[in-house]
């Protein structure tokens, strides 16, 4: 069975593991992400120690943004305009290749977790379906014909501007750009510079959380009337908290209030919007299936 490297760069920790998909993971590590060169580094060592008894057969990055995707483009393969410091314009692509000597597949984070969830996961079966994240960032991938959804650039789902209500939330925003997009409001820097303290140390019942769901069901409802997934996938560190996706839930068939006449939302809203099914690999298995992608790809 062929092995693949499977890379989840994420803007707060990398993992790196070695696998042929869920059921036959190799070898894992973790570690925090620091400069490029050290963080790099550590990925590069990974991958030469697992390959002295197990060949690569390629490697996939679903990596933090935002990204260049465009293989025409000189910087294809970079981190471009990301707010991370020291990482804007980062060449990971080529960096790994030149360092590993293997083809890489290179992706967002959050399409590579949509393409982990639609090969293996919750959105089996679901074409065209999303992934959302609500973390550190809040971003969103999808699927679209059996492939990640690219455009002009990638969706950027985390900086959709959402209706602000100043009076129940006069908070003005997180976002370094936008200030109250989606991202601003409902990111884990979002919550704890509104209530001082860090989202996993907030009571269940804490008044943070029906403002969270309200939030995230607006960007689900827009993003439901605008691309007509047939399931969303919402992963991330913010929805560790039990109760809010069923709030969510609820939320979004108000915002509906019965436009959208789908037996899936109005019948089975609990199957529409799901947790991950790969659970916290859903990004880093889902660079698997972007490296076992380009491989049956260059060898068809």
């Amino acid at each position: 069975m062929n092995l693949f490297g499977g890379i989840e760069a994420g803007g707060t920790k990398f993992v790196c593991i070695l696998a042929s998909g869920p059921q036959e993971v190799r070898a894992e590590t973790r570690f925090p992400t620091t400069t490029p060169e050290e963080t790099l580094g550590k990925a590069v060592s990974f991958f030469r120690e697992q390959s002295k008894t197990q060949p690569l057969h390629g490697i996939g990055v679903s990596c933090f943004g935002p990204v260049d995707l465009d293989r025409s483009s000189p910087t294809y393969g970079f981190i471009t305009t990301t707010p991370k410091s020291g990482w804007a314009f980062t060449d990971i692509a080529h960096y790994l290749e030149q360092s590993l000597q293997t083809p890489v597949a290179f992706d967002t984070d959050v399409n590579g977790a949509a393409l982990g969830e639609y090969t293996w996961g919750a959105a089996q079966g679901a074409d065209p379906c999303l992934y959302l994240t609500i973390g550190t960032g809040v971003g969103g991938g999808g699927i679209l014909n059996g492939h990640p959804l690219h455009g002009l650039v990638h969706p950027e789902m985390g900086h959709m501007r959402l209706p602000h209500d100043w009076q129940a939330d006069p908070f003005a925003g997180a976002c370094p750009y936008h200030g109250d997009c989606f991202e601003g409001m409902a990111a884990g820097p979002a919550l704890e510079k509104r209530w001082g303290q860090r989202g996993e140390t907030l009571p269940v019942d804490h008044p943070a959380w029906g403002l969270e769901a309200e939030y995230i069901a607006l960007a689900l409802n827009t993003l439901i009337c605008a691309l007509s997934p047939k399931r969303i996938v919402i992963g991330g560190g913010v929805m560790q908290n039990p109760e809010l996706l069923p709030m969510v839930r609820r939320r979004v068939l108000e915002l509906l209030n019965g436009y959208v006449q789908a037996p899936a939302i109005l019948e089975q809203i609990g199957r529409y919007i799901v947790p991950p099914g790969l659970g916290n690999r859903s990004g880093s298995l889902g660079a698997i299936a972007l490296a076992m992608r380009l491989s049956e790809s260059r060898e068809s």
